[in-house]
C-alpha cells in the first residue's frame, strides 16, 4: 500500500509550516488505510528534540510529532541532525535517523508527498 510522505524542512517554531504539517499529518496518521511517514530535514530536524518546554497555550511540535511517531514512521537527515549538533538519544521515542538513501526510498514508493 503507498503512504504519504511528508518532508518538512523548517524550524519547528518561528513560523507556521511544521505545525501546519505535523496537524495534517497526525490527522492523516489515526485514519485506517492511510500510512504516513515523515522526514524532517534541515532545521526540521529539532522539531524531534525531546524535552521541549513552550508557554502555557503554545503549540508543542514534540507533542504534535510524538503522535505522527505512534501511528506512522518518522525519519531525520542524520547529517541535518550532525550539522546541528541533535544526537540519536535526544530524539523522541518513534524518531529514528535517517538518510537520503532512505528519502529517495520513501519518495519512490510514496502516492502523495506533500513539502512543507
Amino acid at each position: 500500500m503507498s503512504h504519504t510522505l511528508f518532508i518538512v524542512n523548517d524550524a519547528p517554531y518561528g513560523n507556521e509550516r511544521a505545525y501546519n504539517a505535523l496537524r495534517l499529518a497526525g490527522a492523516l496518521a489515526t485514519r485506517d488505510g492511510q500510512p504516513v511517514r515523515l522526514f524532517l530535514m534541515a532545521d526540521a530536524v529539532t522539531c524531534a528534540k525531546s524535552g521541549q518546554k513552550v508557554p502555557e497555550g503554545y503549540y508543542n511540535v514534540q507533542i504534535m510529532l510524538g503522535k505522527v511517531a505512534r501511528n506512522g514512521e518518522v525519519g531525520l537527515c542524520g547529517t541535518c541532525m550532525d550539522a546541528r549538533g541533535l544526537r540519536d538519544d535526544e530524539l523522541i521515542d518513534g524518531a529514528k535517523r535517517g538518510t537520503l538513501a532512505q528519502l529517495a526510498d520513501w519518495t519512490a514508493g510514496a502516492g502523495k508527498v506533500l513539502v512543507f
